[in-house]
């Protein structure tokens, strides 16, 4: 398979890193000072809490080049205008591998509705430097799947090629039949969580204050009902009708996990603001809630931060 992972933050970069370990000829764009460490040193990748770290002779670019079998966009929310306007021209089909709750129908306005899959990184991890320092592996972990699907939910030869090569890389992917469904609940879920993690200063902080993560809990909540389709998956569902002192104890253990901890709502960057405010958007429009009169406080609101020259900053800066 030749492959364009294009962002080359923690889960591009490990996909990336993976892929061509397995043989596969793969790319990944990065931009900025995170292209300008690659060049220099090369994918970097350790595990969690291990010194070793090891160099994997990724080729990196800095713009999209000829066709491929497969673009893999990893990258954040609100820098998809600037990709879609780059691979307009680039043939092969795109897998969106990020947070979106819009829909395929803008995605495929731009660079054709057939070339469009959806899905979400189940990667995890921090950058230590120009170090990826992933999660390690454990009995929940493994068992979680990479979602990846058709916008229409049908199960094609292309979608089947796709997961078996990233099974054969060592990667849990798996077809899932409702992807932009999957993607909407994970933003109704994703917006107040990051919003709230950012506010205290950190998920661990946040877990110190059981009012705040009511308040989160209840504008989840407000989010999962103004879905225009069942959450998926359906466990989410829990949300909205098990007691809350039970939710509020369940959500502030994992606050303070290293899962948590150790991934990426400890990043209080610009670009995390500006992905939540995005998100949000999404969330309170037609395409992302049940018709045009969806309540609108339900997304949790403009995150706080500067809404301005720091997210155009940050546009060049991937995931």
């Amino acid at each position: 398979m030749k492959l364009l992972v294009y962002g080359a933050g923690v889960c591009g970069t490990l996909i990336a890193a993976r892929m061509h370990e397995a043989g596969h000829d793969v790319s990944l764009l990065a931009r900025g000072e995170r292209l300008t460490a690659l060049r220099q040193r090369g994918v970097l990748l350790a595990e969690e809490g291990d010194p070793t770290v090891r160099r994997i002779p990724v080729p990196v670019v800095e713009e999209p080049d000829g066709a491929y079998d497969l673009i893999a966009v990893i990258v954040r929310t609100h820098q998809v205008d600037e990709v879609l306007e780059s691979l307009a021209g680039v043939r092969g089909d795109v897998l969106f591998m990020l947070n979106w709750a819009a829909g395929p129908a803008p995605l495929g306005a731009v660079i054709g509705y057939e070339r469009v899959l959806l899905g979400f990184p189940a990667a995890g991890g921090t950058m230590d430097g120009d170090v990826v320092r992933y999660r390690k592996a454990n009995a929940v972990t493994r068992r979680v799947a990479m979602p990846v699907g058709e916008p229409d939910g049908r199960g094609t030869p292309r979608l089947e090629r796709i997961v078996d090569a990233f099974r054969a890389a060592g990667i849990n992917a798996k077809a899932e039949p409702r992807m932009d469904a999957w993607l909407r609940t994970h933003a109704a879920f994703e917006v107040p969580l990051g919003q709230a993690v950012h506010t205290a200063g950190g998920p661990a902080a946040l877990a110190e204050s059981p009012d705040a993560v009511r308040a989160m809990l209840h504008l989840m909540r407000q989010n999962l009902a103004a879905l225009r389709t069942p959450p998926v998956p359906r466990a989410f569902a829990a949300l909205r009708v098990l007691p809350t002192v039970l939710l509020v104890a369940v959500l502030r253990r994992f606050l303070k996990s290293p899962t948590a901890v150790h991934s990426g709502l400890s990043n209080r960057s610009p670009a995390t603001t500006a992905e939540l405010d995005r998100l949000s958007e999404q969330l309170r429009s037609p395409a992302g809630a049940d018709g045009p009169d969806a309540p609108g406080p339900a997304a949790g609101g403009a995150p706080p931060g500067d809404q301005g020259a720091e997210r155009r900053a940050e546009r060049q800066q991937f995931l």
